[in-house]
């Protein structure tokens, strides 16, 4: 395998693509999520807003209060999977770079050093693509909440003002 390094460039580039692509993606969803913390704030700050104007016994200001919570545990989520992201990110920043290290290793037939390297960087990958792959799935919990609280506000807005729904 050493020899197959040292003799085709392309097996360097191979194993340096593949984490750059996935840290791209990383980035990507971080970028996401950024967007959807700062939608949580927003609408965090708008009920907490309107729950100054509300009496605290009638049921709007309940169903204010458990969208509140909702919120809370979103923006957990989100900020749980805007870590695993970033831990990826880094990972796969790192396992691209000590890719490139350890092909340098093995063109100076540093065989030692270089399968230390190698193990490093197939560790380091293993855990981005945990990281990401986690993050992803608790993406998924955020969204299922996110869109159960829009279907309780749609069917409350059907119920207040007698909308039909098709």
């Amino acid at each position: 395998m050493v020899g197959s390094l040292s003799d085709n460039p392309f097996a360097v580039l191979t194993a340096v693509v593949a984490p750059a692509i996935l840290t791209n993606a990383c980035s990507v969803l971080s970028l996401g999520v950024g967007n959807r913390i700062a939608r949580v704030v927003d609408r965090t700050r708008a009920i907490v807003l309107e729950l100054n104007s509300l009496p605290a016994d009638s049921h709007d200001y309940q169903w204010r209060v458990r969208q509140l919570e909702k919120l809370r545990v979103r923006g957990n989520l989100l900020l749980q999977s805007l870590r695993l992201f970033y831990a990826g990110l880094g990972c796969f920043a790192a396992s691209a770079l000590l890719s490139v290290i350890g092909a340098s290793l093995a063109y100076y037939e540093m065989h030692r050093i270089f399968q230390a390297f190698a193990i490093v960087a197939l560790g380091t990958g293993v855990v981005a693509v945990g990281a990401l792959v986690f993050g992803c799935a608790i993406m998924v919990r955020e969204i299922t909440i996110a869109v159960t609280s829009v279907k309780e506000e749609v069917g409350i807005a059907v119920d207040r003002f007698g909308i039909k729904q098709t």
